[in-house]
Parts: C-alpha cells; structure tokens; sequence
C-alpha cells in the first residue's frame, strides 16, 4: 500500500508535466519510509522485551532492607525465596512456615498461608514463634500472584549477651575501671566478648578485637594464696580477686560477667576499697554487716538517710532506731545474717527523726566474705510526708460526707419539732403554763440546728449565709460550749468594748472560727498544766488602722476579735506557715493541719482579715478585724411595721403539692401551709406526685424534698415541667443549697433550708408565688 501510494504521486506529477517534482516526490517518500522504519524498529526492541513475571530476588531483597521489621518473599507453597537483615538476625535462614514454637503455631502459620493464597491477604496476633512472640502479616504479590510477603510485627526479645557487651565496653564499663575494677564479658565457651578499657590495658596486649582473643582461661592463672593473677603481668603481678556474676539462668548458655578487684590485705572482701567505691557509686542507701550484726562498710546515701555524720559510723544497726525498734533490727539481722540468706523489709523509726517511719531492707549475704547481711535504706521523707497528706485529706473527705449526712438527717428532726412548737404556741398566749415549756423546746432545738449548720461546715457543704450581727452577741452564744470544751485547767476571760458597730457574717461560720482557735489555745496550754484564755472585742476607727502598722489592713472601721493564750508559744520560723493547708505542730494522728485554714478561709470569705501574733514561752494571740457595716436608717413615713406587714403577707390561697418522704416533716408542713389558707395535696414520694399532677389538677406550687427513695425531686420536676413547663418550684433540704445547685440543672427553682420554721415556709412559700 505504501509503494502504490508513492507510484501513484510521481504518476500524477509526471502526467500534469512535472516530472522533476514527480522524482522529488517519490524520493522524499522513500526516505520518509526509512526513517519510520528505523524508529519502529528501536520501538519494536523496546516492546518485545519480555515482562518481569518473577521480580530480582535481589531488587526484592534491597526493598525488604528498608523494614524495620523482618519481612520475607516466598513461594506460595512457603519455600523460602528472600529475606531482609532484620529476619536474618531474628530468625537465621529458616523459613517462615518453620517458625512456629510447638505444634498449634506451625498450625497457625500454615493457615495463615493457604488463607493469603486464597483471599489475597490474612494475618494473625501473637503467634508463639522460635525468637518470640510476634504479629504474623502474610499478603499475594508477583504478577502472577504466586508469592508471598511474610511481615512479622513484634519486639524481639532482648539479646543478653549484646547488652551486657555495650555495657561492660561502654560507660558502666567506665565506671567500674574508675573503681578499680576489671571487667569482663565470656560467653559459655570461655571467649572474650567485650572487656573495659582496664583489664584491656593490664590484661591484653592489644586492643580487644574478635579475630586471636585468647580464652579467659588462658588470661587469667590461680596463684598460689587462692587469688589470680593476669598471665600478662607475670608471676610478679599483682593479685587480684575474681566474681563471676552469671548472665542468665543455670543451664542456658552459660555467659557470665567477671569482676576482678585487687587484692588487699584484710580479712574480708568487704571491707575492699573497690567495693567501698562502688557502693559510693550508687544513689541508695546500703551497708555491710558482719555477723555479729556489727557495721563493716555503709555508703553516703545510707549516712544521710539515716542522719548520721560523714566521719562517724555507729557499732550496730540498732543504733539507728528508737528504742523501741532496735530489738526487731537486731533480731532481723541475726536471722539474716546466720539462717538462710533471704530479704525482707521492716518499718523502723530512726533516731533522728522519729516522726517520720521508714522501710529497711533487709538481705542475706553470701560468698562476700565477712559481709553477712546487706542494708538498704531509702531517704523517703518527702515521699511519706506527701502518703500522710493525701491520706489525711482522703479521711477527712470521708469523715465530711459522712457529717454531712448526719447533718441532714438531724436536719429532718428537728424541722418537724421546731414546726410543730411553732404551732403549739400559736394555740397559746404568753403567760400561759405551757408557753415558757415550749419556747424553751423551741430554743433548744434551734441550738441544735446551729451544730448541724457545725457539721456542715466542718464537711465543707455550708453556703454561707451572712446576716448583720455584734460580736459580743456570737461570743455570748459560744461561751457556754467553750466552757465544756476547754476543762478545768483553763480559765476564759471574755472582755467587750464599746461602740463596736455591726459585722456582716454567717453567725454559725463564725461561731466555728472562735470554737477552732479556742481548741487549739486549749492544746498549747495542755503542756503547761492549764492557763487563761482570753476572748475580747473592740472597735478600731479609721484613724487608729494606721498606728497598727499593717500594710495588709486597708484604712476602714472595724469590729475586732482577738482570742489570746498562755501557752508555749509558736516558733517565727513557722509562725508564717500555720494558715497553710496540712500543716500543724502537733503530733501524728491528732491535728488534722485544716483547723487554721479553715478559719482563714470563712474570715476571708467574710471580708475579714486575720493575724497571728506569738512570742515562744508566753503564748499565742489571734486578731481578726472585720468590717464595720453601715445600714441606713429606715424612714417612717406612718408605714405600717415590718413585722405585722409580713404576718399578714403570709396567708394565701391555692393548691400546693407537697412531696416528702419523711412523714413527720410532711405532717408539719401540711398544717403549716393549711393554717395559712392553702390546699395542700400530698405525695410521699416522685412517683406518686406525678400520679396527682397527671390528675390535671390546678396546682400553684410545687415544694418537693430533694433526695427521697425510688424518685428524687430533680427527676420527678423534670418529669413535670414537660406538661407543666411554668410550675413553680420550691425545693427544701437538709443539705446546703449551693452543693445542691451545683448538681440541680433546673431554672427557676427556689430554695428552702433545712430546719426552718412555720413562718419562713410560709414566707417561702409567698415569695416562690410572687416571683411567678
């Protein structure tokens, strides 16, 4: 077709009358057809080449290199065609189908083969192999798909004998031939497999290499006394005794480390300056006993745990201890020291700080000579300081939740007792017989109350509730429970000033406060047979803040409290730390540390400020001033009196459901609110509550204990508002409100404490209805 193509131009262009063109025509398409000959030719080679069906074993090997892992290509039968260097150090020549430690892992790895052939690719976890367990990854490859890609995931187990070669030839190598010690590394054969740098130098000719390193034997010779000597150093080298300390367990391979010491005049290896050396190298506190239980070496970690001087050395162990603890050393050490060798650690109390118990190791010693028995001892002070603070604080956190919820139960008693003297005096007028009986029951109760309100503080659950008070007033109320608490040996003294004006604070917080510093003053007397506490208040003026000298007190009018005592004392070392949490002069197992922290915390909280004043021998004074508060003065413009408006606010009318689970609170309560025109429908639990609100009834408010059995009020409310979403709320518990707020996620809700009385239900109960 080409020839016929070219005859047909030259035909054409010589038949319209050029027949040079017609030449040039067929000649230029001539050489046209060569050069694409040429060039399909060359194409032609490329092309024919044959494609690569079995990949460079070779090409295949220089990939696998860059794996970390060892990784394999095989046949698809398992014959072994190409491995990496990570596979050759882990498993040596053998092939993959080979590896299996025990007849269910060969098992395993065969089907993990037949299921790469079938599916593509498979794997399986933790398959027991000779070099250790691994993760076993097989996948097809070639172009055929008759290979396979073994990959096994996994850290090799550690080669011993490699690590302990880099380490006696490297840095702790070092640091033994600074101690004078000849280190060296044989395997079970007896060769050399590393050395450090001294017994290269004293005991070799040359630097250590593998190729003509003579047999430890053949380095070493016994000498005559029972030590050896180096062969290099001849006859007249210096002796030097020999510890071979084994590699691995007896039986498998046999490598050991050998340490060689110079021998020294004595009679034990003990008490050598190389092991005086090393033990010196170490950060934990050992020592040497003989078996008289006498001390032949100790290193300067065990002299500062143990709070003994760097150039003495005490005669016995029991000399470290308190009394009471040096016939258990003693008998430990004995036991140790001639029974069979075995360890164990004992709690001691050392000498120096007998506050503070440490464990001390105990251990059997053999074949060091004279050394019977080795002691470790660990400075853990800091250590055991921080396990009684957080042991402190976790008993303290469960002695609070426990407070808090005896708080709560008492709370529920005297509601109910407080509510119904509440409605027994309104049956009766002043003057009657009974009206003094129940006041009196009344004011009792309400005493109580204060020590729930202590008990919540104590816990931590207290919201703060500040109200305009005179200090003389908190005292007075404080000092019938002072007089029990401080004894017969203590004398109170309670002196008032003049003018003192107004405090804003929480009457039950502060009353802690006093009750705190009291307790404390009380202690510090204790030791000197008794004492006098004195508590005095009295006002400072503006201008008398400057003369006190304090940079801290901003210039205002302040109620002052100072609460001072004849005790020993507070050191000014520590005068500064006694507010901190956890921290407390007395001893183990009676201060808590959280009393003076506590107090600065509510004083704090208060506006107030505190400050500790001590002189060692004298006593101890602490003052606290708090800001005076200013009320103004109410204009009476013929305005009826507060009291008798609020009496009369308090009757209402509606239906309120009331839900509590205690019957006696709920009894109280329903007379209360009836009393005050109220229908009043009840409910003992959530469940039966949301009955009566499914009812439809025309319910005003809802007022619901918080915790109750089975349904709590928070759920049983939102359970509510989803077909009442405008209810009003009043929620009353013996708990604090802001611990309770922080786990109630309900807008709108209003808040009732814990004992309250018929009037502050009722004024509850006005306000939770007028506010909606």
């Amino acid at each position: 077709m080409v020839v016929a193509a070219a005859a047909s131009g030259a035909l054409l262009f010589y038949l319209i009358g050029l027949p040079l063109y017609g030449g040039l025509f067929l000649a230029g398409f001539v050489a046209m057809l060569v050069a694409a000959f040429v060039i399909d030719r060359r194409g032609a080679r490329r092309i024919e080449v044959e494609p690569v069906i079995l990949p460079d074993l070779a090409l295949v090997g220089s990939a696998l290199g860059f794996s970390s892992d060892p990784a394999a290509m095989t046949q698809a039968d398992g014959s072994l065609k190409s491995i990496n260097p990570a596979y050759k150090v882990r498993f040596g020549q053998q092939a993959p189908l080979d590896l299996g430690k025990g007849k269910q892992a060969t098992k395993a790895i065969q089907s993990l083969r037949e299921s790469a052939v079938r599916d593509g690719e498979s794997s399986m976890a933790d398959i027991p192999l000779t070099g250790g367990p691994a993760n076993v990854q097989v996948a097809r490859a070639g172009a055929n798909g008759d290979l396979l890609l073994w990959r096994f995931v996994g850290a090799a187990p550690p080669d011993l004998l490699a690590v302990a070669a880099k380490r006696v030839s490297g840095a702790t190598g070092d640091r033994l031939a600074a101690a004078g010690v000849l280190a060296a590394l044989v395997d079970g054969n007896g060769r050399l497999i590393a050395a450090n740098g001294l017994f290269t130098e004293r005991a070799l000719t040359g630097p250590l290499t593998l190729n003509e390193v003579p047999p430890f034997p053949e380095v070493i010779e016994t000498s005559s006394e029972g030590a050896v000597r180096l062969v290099a150093e001849g006859p007249e080298g210096r002796p030097l005794r020999l510890i071979s300390i084994p590699l691995e367990p007896a039986g498998e391979g046999g490598a050991a480390t050998m340490l060689l010491f110079d021998w020294e005049e004595g009679p034990s290896l003990a008490t050598s300056t190389n092991v005086q050396v090393l033990l010196e190298m170490l950060p934990i506190g050992l020592a040497l006993v003989d078996r008289d239980g006498r001390f032949l070496m100790m290193n300067k970690a065990f002299r500062v745990a143990g709070g003994l001087p760097t150039d003495e050395m005490p005669s016995y162990p029991g000399d470290l201890v308190v009394k009471e603890d040096k016939a258990a050393v003693a008998d430990a050490v004995r036991r140790n020291a001639r029974g069979p060798s075995m360890s164990g650690d004992l709690p001691v109390r050392l000498a120096h700080q007998p506050g503070e118990p440490v464990a001390l190791t105990v251990a059997g010693l053999r074949g060091l000579g004279d050394a019977a028995v080795l002691l470790l001892l660990k400075d853990n002070s800091e250590e055991a300081k921080l396990k009684r603070q957080i042991a402190q604080a976790t008993k303290m956190q469960a002695v609070g939740q426990l407070a808090g919820g005896v708080a709560h139960d008492f709370n529920n008693i005297l509601t109910a007792i407080i509510g119904h003297c509440d409605l027994m005096l309104m049956r009766h007028t002043p003057g009657d017989t009974d009206y003094d009986d129940i006041q009196q029951i009344k004011s009792n109760s309400n005493r109580a109350a204060g020590l729930t309100r202590q008990l919540l503080a104590f816990s931590r659950q207290q919201t703060l509730r500040p109200q305009l008070l005179q200090l003389p007033d908190v005292v007075s109320e404080v000092s019938h429970l002072l007089k029990r608490l401080l004894g017969e040996t203590v004398q109170l003294v309670v002196k008032h000033g003049r003018d003192l004006g107004p405090v804003r604070a929480d009457p039950g917080q502060l009353e802690q406060v006093i009750v705190n510093l009291a307790v404390n003053a009380r202690d510090a007397m204790m030791s000197k047979g008794g004492g006098a506490l004195t508590i005095q208040t009295y006002a400072v003026r503006a201008d008398q803040v400057a003369d006190l000298g304090s940079e801290i007190l901003p210039i205002a009018d302040y109620s002052a409290l100072s609460i001072s005592d004849t005790g020993t004392g507070i050191p000014a070392s520590i005068l500064s730390k006694v507010f901190e949490p956890f921290f407390t002069t007395k001893e183990v197992g009676k201060g808590t540390g959280l009393g003076l922290s506590t107090v600065y915390g509510i004083v704090k909280q208060s506006g107030g400020y505190i400050f500790a004043d001590s002189k060692v021998g004298e006593g101890t004074r602490f003052t606290i001033y708090l800001p005076v508060h200013h009320v103004e003065a109410e204009k009476s413009s013929g305005r009826r009196p507060a009291k008798a408006a609020a009496e009369n606010e308090l009757w209402g009318t509606g239906t309120i459901l009331l839900v509590e689970d205690e019957p006696m609170v709920r009894t109280v309560a329903e007379r209360a609110l009836t009393r005050h025109g109220y229908k009043v429908l009840t409910a003992n639990n959530g469940e039966e509550a949301l009955e009566i609100i499914d009812r439809g009834d025309e319910i005003a408010l809802l007022i619901s204990d918080v915790v109750m059995p089975l349904m709590d009020g928070p759920t049983m409310v939102r359970q509510a508002r989803k077909t009442r979403p405008d209810l009003p709320i009043l929620f009353m518990s013996g708990y604090a409100e802001e611990q309770l707020r922080k786990s109630i996620d309900i807008a709108n809700v209003a808040f009732l404490p814990k004992p309250f009385s018929v009037q502050e239900l009722a004024e509850a109960v006005r306000k939770a209805l007028s506010d909606n």
